[in-house]
């Protein structure tokens, strides 16, 4: 017998971690994963910070602006931002021409701005969204009639509709957001309904049909969760669009009427003074531009977070 002990049996080799992987770590999951796609993402990024900045900006306007938004004083109006030549230290935007302070109004016009906003796109969102997974889920004589509505919704100019509707029914913050909630809604029928067509073919959803669920439960369960990618998607551009809306109509006059502040109120009341303050209408302007970018970056970005299949 000799000293040498018999070498133990060799063990097969483990398989190599797949890449992207850590050995004894589960996979990630996919809200995890899309979490660490978002934090990498500049455009998702800037645009939930800046959305997010707007939104306390918003919230905390009793907090933040220093004066009365609607307080006129004309012993101090059209006093120049603190960046020109007669500034003001209890007016570091100055003051329009009724003396009421801009920085003010700035910050109460970002509630206006994202209220309807928000809630044009929720009203928009649920009538578009129903007829889209209607459509899309029966098809038939249902997806020929909601192509129709599309269709005829889509001959007709936005810009045009909201401002014969506003002219007849009034202008008003009640009757500007119902008008863009009520002409918005195409492009989540849109999308909701190509959406539908690609989720309703999958094996779970003809699992639960086979299991006898209600439509009503199958939607709700199968087929939204499926389709939510796409439509916060959706929902973010068509934001964006409303704001741009409301600043537009209220820039024509027939939106949100004095005194309340709007942006678009406020460049439409400084475009008369434009070429010897020309910051009456920059700050509004460029407020409005920072806000839809932020939201259209946003969109943009998730839609390539939630997939990235083909991006960069």
């Amino acid at each position: 017998m000799t000293d040498m002990q018999a070498a133990p049996a060799a063990s097969p080799t483990a398989p190599a971690p797949g890449p992207g992987k850590v050995p004894g770590k589960a996979p990630a999951g996919p809200w995890a994963r899309m979490r660490r796609r978002s934090l990498r993402h500049g455009g998702v990024m800037f645009g939930a910070i800046v959305l997010l900045g707007f939104i306390a900006m918003a919230f905390l306007a009793p907090l933040l602006a220093p004066h009365d938004p609607l307080s006129q004083s004309l012993s101090t109006r059209l006093i120049d931002p603190f960046w020109g030549a007669k500034p003001h230290p209890d007016h570091l935007l100055g003051t329009d021409q009724l003396g009421r302070d801009y920085l003010s109004r700035m910050i109460y016009g970002a509630r206006i701005s994202l209220t309807i906003g928000l809630v044009a796109m929720v009203i928009s969102g649920v009538i578009g969204t129903a007829m889209g997974v209607a459509a899309g889920y029966f098809g038939g004589r249902i997806d020929h009639f909601v192509t129709f509505v599309v269709t005829t919704r889509l001959s007709m100019p936005v810009i045009l509709v909201a401002l014969a509707v506003v002219a007849v029914a009034g202008s008003s913050l009640t009757v500007v957001v119902l008008v863009l909630g009520f002409l918005l809604w195409d492009r989540f029928a849109v999308v909701m309904r190509s959406a539908t067509r690609q989720v309703r073919d999958h094996e779970y959803v003809a699992a639960a049909q086979a299991l006898g669920m209600p439509v009503s439960r199958i939607v709700m369960s199968e087929i939204l969760p499926n389709v939510l990618g796409a439509l916060i998607v959706v929902a973010t551009l068509e934001m964006a669009h409303a704001i741009l809306l409301e600043a537009a109509l209220s820039f024509l006059g027939l939106g949100v009427q004095p005194p309340t502040p709007s942006w678009g109120l406020m460049v439409s009341e400084g475009r008369k003074a434009m070429f010897f303050k020309p910051w009456l209408i920059a700050i509004p302007g460029a407020a409005l531009f920072v806000l839809v970018l932020a939201i259209n970056l946003l969109g943009d970005g998730l839609r390539d977070v939630m997939a990235p299949e083909g991006r960069s």
